[in-house]
């Protein structure tokens, strides 16, 4: 729907520094990203960071902690068991001991242990400052992890979300901003307490947690249909799904024809970011023969309105060179 799609930093630049670091947002700013994505977990005394999960082995040094090695634990999130270190065990000033680290080992690991764990704060002053300082408006993304889970503990996510937000001057639908969610419930609430534009997430099997746990029967696939997508567009801007959901691949990994998902979510009024775009063989259908530009080219011809990429630059070249064909 929109005339030039939008390359949204996953994570950060993080097929090239240790995800949800400022180091992997600027550089991801700096290759000509529009937004960086923040996931959001809590600590203990309730400060947002951005991490991907809340069980923090794969991303930081904590397992190298002694303070913590008591620490240690299982929990059940989601539905299934996860063991490990949790952000919500931990108060903000023994989060900052922590260092960030690569979480695939295929990826370059000599900025392990060196760069912190962000905070919110500090991840919407660096797109304010660089905005700034580059002429042109970075904006955020921001994910709520786990929303029915944290506010289970008494920690919430949105209230948080929503201040810092205000705090530094992000108000009304036009605001540089969307937040996303794989949940539904904490997203209809949001749209009752904000007029910021809201995604809703679609993953390519299973339900949202919040569904599941009230006992609804619907599933991604069932929110994907006209009549999910009509739904979500009476709380939401817009989805953001899987790939898969837009070009499905076959149990031996080759693709299969494309779905009609953009042009009936675009029909329902909703913009379409779909995740995740990685330039590796372990991430690339063997069907686009080691090059990371055809997939964005076909997801750019399908009209996508924006994607989720690991590779800024990669995707920022393709999406300027596929718009330039179309001048």
């Amino acid at each position: 729907m929109s005339a030039t799609p939008i390359v949204i930093a996953h994570r950060g630049a993080s097929g090239y520094r240790p995800e949800h670091t400022l180091e992997a947002y600027e550089l991801a700013i700096d290759m000509g990203a529009d937004f960086i994505e923040p996931d959001l977990v809590t600590t203990r005394d309730g400060i947002l960071l951005a991490r991907h999960e809340n069980e923090i082995s794969e991303t930081t040094d904590v397992a190298g902690h002694p303070e913590f090695a008591g620490w240690r634990t299982t929990k059940r999130i989601d539905g299934r068991e996860v063991t490990g270190w949790f952000t919500e065990d931990f108060t903000f000033a023994e989060i900052t001991t922590l260092r960030a680290r690569e979480r695939l080992p295929f990826r370059r690991h000599e900025h392990d242990g060196r760069f912190k764990v962000a905070t919110l704060e500090e991840v919407l002053d660096l797109a304010v400052r660089k905005s700034l300082e580059m002429g042109r408006t970075i904006g955020v993304y921001p994910e709520t992890k786990h929303p029915t889970y944290f506010r289970s503990l008494g920690l919430p996510l949105e209230e948080a979300l929503l201040l810092a937000l205000e705090a530094k001057g992000y108000r009304g639908r036009l605001a540089p901003v969307f937040i996303q969610s794989f949940e539904t419930g904490n997203l209809r609430e949001l749209r009752r307490w904000t007029d910021l534009p809201l995604i809703q997430l679609l993953d390519d099997a299973g339900q949202p947690w919040d569904l599941a746990a009230a006992g609804d029967s619907r599933t991604y696939a069932d929110l994907a249909t006209p009549q999910g997508l009509a739904a979500i567009a009476g709380y939401a801007e817009g989805i953001g799904p899987s790939k898969r959901l837009i070009v499905p691949a076959g149990p031996d990994g080759q693709l299969r024809p494309p779905t009609s998902l953009v042009a009936d979510a675009h029909r329902a009024g909703l913009v379409v970011h779909p995740w995740t775009f990685r330039s590796e063989d372990t991430f690339l259908a063997a069907d686009y023969e080691g090059q990371p530009e055809r997939e964005y080219e076909q997801f750019f011809d399908l009209g996508v309105d924006g994607l989720f990429s690991d590779f800024s630059d990669v995707a920022v070249r393709a999406r300027d060179a596929w718009m330039g064909r179309r001048a």
